[in-house]
């Protein structure tokens, strides 16, 4: 099913950056913009304007002007802690902390700290950070170059409480010593931390508060979790993706009786590795994505009777294992997608009353086998993607309060849509697939609650567009078929509460449709990518500062061209 235009739900986004192409030209293939945040609702930086709105507070002028002249002064540690806080938080929004303002801050007691994903932290950095001393309560410096040098500087903030080490690739075993004294943190996260091994959880051994770790993707921890097993207050463990972890280090945890959830997805985990947390009788939220499982293990998983989120994708699992899942009655959340769960299996679903969210992407489900969702009256979310379901299966479907209903690649078709027209409830719909048309859409227009609708691969005309005048709640749309025309944006300008629009593949689009755009200025994400637009078109966008994505691959824009873009926007800031 579907097409080149096509393409599945669960694939990675592109991470869409500057770059520029081989030609002369040097032409802009896809950016990421970030624009400059504004002060705020005050005005310019040199006056104080009042636009209707509440009037600002005391405290609330007193960051703005701290801000705007932080320039001037030579330490901020007479400042009162509250106002102290407010404006290190206010500078960190606007992207003006630097290395010499953060040392005005020196003794200021700061109690939350959070510039993970901000440029330019670093290890001189964390002395600063460091002599907040016992005041320091939150700190995250995900995704920083700091390393095993700058972590020491924590040792001296003994009131930790939560920390973030995400993707900071700098810090190995050695920095993980420096958290053996920090005894009352509750929350670790150790996200993609390549360089931690089995020696360096040893260190976490004496971290008994904790409640909350997070070892995702961290390739080398293997024989480590035994190092946790006197952290008995430990409620949530994540080890997913982790491809080290065997069943070995699972039986390690088994002990850890208060855990209510545990990640393993990706790992060597397999029946055998389950069977030893059957004693985990208080887990509510449970995944094994892509673990080497079959249905052997679901004897024990049916055991945990608090369990509300369990999840199985990709995972060797049939109509046998789901049969075994029909005690869980508090279930609300269930991922079967991938697995070989056909219509049968599906039977087997009918007592989980509490079932809110199902995902069954990529299963043999067919119509006969969705009419077993009748009874679930609780359901939520339902994801049928690249399914057998067809016109018939949806009538099923009509006597639930779905809120978000994903049909791509399915063989649905335009007469189909027609027995959803009364599903007032949706809020978000998928329909990405060629087989549906304007004719389908028009179909639709009773659904005037939808916040999301995909129609990435669906072939719809300008005539279409015309339809979506009626989603006037739209925030998210996705219109990706190639036959669109500036005639066809000229219809979506009503949709004024969009903050994510997707128009690429659409080469027949020139700068016109970026004017008729203009006025849609909640607009934080935009996609022209293989249209017609250039350099002068961008003029179009300056007033969408909220804007924060443009995608522009084989557009005819140069860098400079965005640049001055970008500039005009800074300069009404």
């Amino acid at each position: 099913m579907g097409s080149v235009c096509s393409r599945k739900q669960d694939q990675p986004e592109v991470n869409e950056v500057v770059s520029r192409s081989e030609g002369s030209e040097r032409l802009s293939r896809s950016i990421s913009l970030r624009w400059p945040v504004k002060p705020s609702s005050f005005g310019n930086e040199h006056e104080i304007v009042f636009k209707g709105g509440p009037c600002p507070s005391l405290l609330e002028m007193a960051v703005w002007q701290t801000c705007q002249n932080i320039g001037r002064y030579r330490s901020l540690v007479v400042l009162p802690r509250d106002l102290s806080q407010q404006v290190f938080c206010e500078l960190v929004r606007r992207d003006l902390l630097t290395g010499p303002v953060l040392g005005l801050f020196m003794n200021c007691a700061l109690q939350e700290i959070y510039i993970g994903d901000y440029a330019g932290v670093e290890d001189s950095w964390m002395e600063i950070i460091g002599g907040q001393g016992e005041s320091l309560l939150a700190l995250d410096i995900s995704s920083s170059p700091v390393s095993d040098a700058g972590l020491f500087f924590v040792k001296e903030c003994q009131n930790l409480q939560h920390l973030c080490l995400n993707y900071c690739v700098e810090i190995t075993d050695i920095g993980c010593t420096a958290l053996t004294g920090l005894t009352n943190l509750t929350s670790l996260s150790f996200k993609s931390s390549n360089l931690i091994t089995a020696a360096g959880l040893r260190c976490l051994s004496e971290l008994v508060s904790l409640t909350n770790l997070d070892l995702e993707r961290c390739p080398k921890i293997h024989g480590g979790l035994t190092h946790l097993r006197g952290l008995t207050k430990l409620r949530s463990l994540n080890v997913g993706w982790c491809i080290c972890i065997k069943n070995s280090d699972i039986k390690a945890i088994a002990g850890l009786t208060n855990l209510e959830e545990l990640q393993i997805s990706r790992s060597k985990v397999n029946d055998m590795g389950i069977f030893a947390l059957r004693g985990l009788t208080k887990l509510h939220t449970l995944c094994m994505e892509g673990c080497p499982i079959s249905g052997v293990c679901m004897d024990t998983i049916a055991g945990f009777k608090a369990l509300t989120a369990l999840n199985v994708k990709h995972c060797r699992l049939s109509d046998y294992g789901i049969k075994k899942l029909e005690g869980l009655v508090n279930l609300k959340y269930l991922d079967m997608g991938y697995t070989e769960v056909t219509d049968t299996g599906l039977s087997y679903l009918k007592g989980l009353i509490s079932l809110e969210i199902l995902n069954l992407d990529s299963c043999k489900i067919g119509d006969a086998g969705v009419e077993n969702l009748k009874s679930n009256r609780n359901l939520r979310q339902l994801d049928l993607s690249d399914t057998e379901i067809g016109n018939f299966g949806l009538q099923h479907l009509s006597g639930l309060k779905l809120e978000s209903l994903n049909l791509s690649f399915t063989a649905v078709t335009d007469s189909g849509l027609r027995r959803l027209s009364g599903m007032m409830s949706l809020t978000s719909l998928n329909l990405d697939s060629r087989q549906i048309t304007d004719t389908g859409l028009m179909a639709l227009t009773s659904l005037t609650n939808l916040t999301n609708l995909d129609l990435f691969g669906a072939r719809i005309t300008d005539q279409g567009t015309s339809y979506l005048k009626n989603f006037k709640k739209l925030q998210s749309l996705e219109l990706c078929s190639g036959s669109i025309t500036d005639a066809g944006v000229r219809n979506l300008r009503e949709l004024t509460a969009l903050t994510s629009l997707n128009l690429s593949q659409n080469n027949h689009l020139t700068d016109h449709a970026l004017q008729f755009l203009s006025g849609m200025t909640n607009l934080v994400s935009l996609n022209v990518n293989n249209s017609r637009v250039t350099n002068a078109g961008l003029q179009h966008l300056r007033h969408l500062t909220n804007l924060t994505s443009l995608a522009l691959h084989s557009c005819r824009v140069t860098q400079a061209a965005v640049e001055r873009l970008q500039t005009g926007v800074k300069m009404r800031s």
